[in-house]
Order: structure tokens, then C-alpha cells, then sequence
């Protein structure tokens, strides 16, 4: 190759040294290579910076009075929101509490109603024109018996357990009524005819529905 190509591919503003040349020229040489070649490459664009960019322009005190509004109907929704719950809460333990206190004697009520089934019918296995035949000692256990049904009763009413209402001629319900026939008689057509057992409720609930006989209406 020769020193003329040589000369055309070196960068611009080299220095000519010759086969004498110094070390400090060969530095000085190299320091203007390495000058010429940064000052060739392009600038690296500075990125903006996003921060600054977005700054938020401050609040006006109109926008900053909105802004509170905002925040305090918010606020009081959720009060609102909380306070209603809360009474829902309490409404609804004040329902199951006296719920439990109504109806916390169910079962063992409904295992009463056999016990007053049987003093009824032992009652009425004796028809009225008989008991004035008994002796003094049967008389005694007849009392016996109806003041023992009676005092049930009582017992069973204070503790919220009532008999249901089936009067020969009374509305049927069949929320409170049973009927297991429906039979020609002097009421009118579809009230009670006849009681076949009674029926009880505790509180609102049916604890025994009455076992009915329903009229047909009169027969032709």
C-alpha cells in the first residue's frame, strides 16, 4: 500500500509525523484522533423529564371548596350507610331474642297437648246425664280432673300457648284449621260443622292446627 492511500483514509486535522517522532508527539497526535472523533458523533437528545412536564397547576380555592363538599357528602354517606346497619342489627337481635323467649317452650308444649288430649277425653267418655250417678268419691275425681285441665290451660295461656278459636259456624282457616271431612249441617257452606281435636298456636306459629269438619250447608 502507499503513503498516499494511507494519507486519504487518516482523519482530517492529523499531523504529518514522521519515523523520528517523539512519544509525546505520538500522544499529542492520538489526544486530536480521539478530539476530532467526538466532536463527529451526534449529541444524545436529552429525554424531557415527565415530572416537570406534568406539574399540577395549584387549586383554585373555588375547586378546593368543591373538593371538600365532595369529601363530606362521602363521608356522611358512609355514616349514614353505618347507622342503618347498626339499627338493622339491633332490630334484629331484639327479633331473635324474643323469638327465643316466645318460642323456646315449643317442644316441650307440643308434648304437653297429649297430656290435655287425654284429660279431655277421659272428660268426655262421660256423658253429662251420668255424673250425677256417681258416688261422692267419683264426683271427686271428676272435679279432680276437670280442675287439673283447667289449671293446664292457664299454665299453657301464661306462656304464650293458646288454643285456636274452631266454634261449630266459625270462618275455616286453613292456616288454623285441619279439615279431615266436609259433611251437610245447619251453617253455612265452608265454616267449621264439627271439632274433632283441638288446636293449638304458640305466639304467631300453629303448634297443632284444630282438626275440623267442614260444613257442606244444609242438606236437600
Amino acid at each position: 500500500m502507499s503513503d498516499e492511500t494511507v494519507k486519504d483514509d487518516a482523519p482530517e486535522n492529523t499531523q504529518d509525523l514522521g519515523p523520528d517522532a517523539s512519544k509525546a508527539d505520538l500522544k499529542a497526535a492520538a489526544d486530536e484522533i480521539l478530539k476530532a472523533a467526538k466532536a463527529a458523533e451526534p449529541e444524545a437528545a436529552e429525554e424531557p423529564d415527565a415530572d416537570a412536564a406534568e406539574e399540577a397547576e395549584p387549586l383554585t380555592p373555588e375547586q378546593q371548596l368543591l373538593a371538600l363538599e365532595i369529601e363530606k357528602q362521602e363521608l356522611r354517606d358512609q355514616m349514614l350507610r353505618a347507622m342503618a346497619e347498626m339499627e338493622n342489627l339491633r332490630k334484629r337481635a331484639e327479633r331473635e331474642k324474643s323469638d327465643a323467649r316466645v318460642y323456646a317452650i315449643e317442644k316441650f308444649a307440643r308434648d304437653l297437648l297429649s297430656v290435655s288430649d287425654n284429660m279431655a277425653r277421659a272428660l268426655e267418655a262421660l256423658p253429662d246425664d251420668e255424673r250425677d250417678a256417681l258416688t261422692e268419691g267419683g264426683k271427686g275425681l271428676l272435679g279432680g280432673i276437670e280442675m287439673t285441665q283447667k289449671e293446664l290451660h292457664t299454665v299453657l295461656t301464661r306462656h304464650g300457648v293458646t288454643a285456636i278459636e274452631a266454634e261449630p259456624g266459625a270462618a275455616f282457616d286453613p292456616n288454623l284449621h285441619q279439615a279431615v271431612a266436609n259433611i251437610p249441617s245447619e251453617h253455612p257452606n265452608g265454616t267449621i260443622a264439627s271439632l274433632f281435636q283441638a288446636g293449638w298456636k304458640i305466639g304467631d306459629r300453629t303448634l297443632r292446627a284444630a282438626m275440623v269438619a267442614v260444613s257442606a250447608g244444609q242438606a236437600n
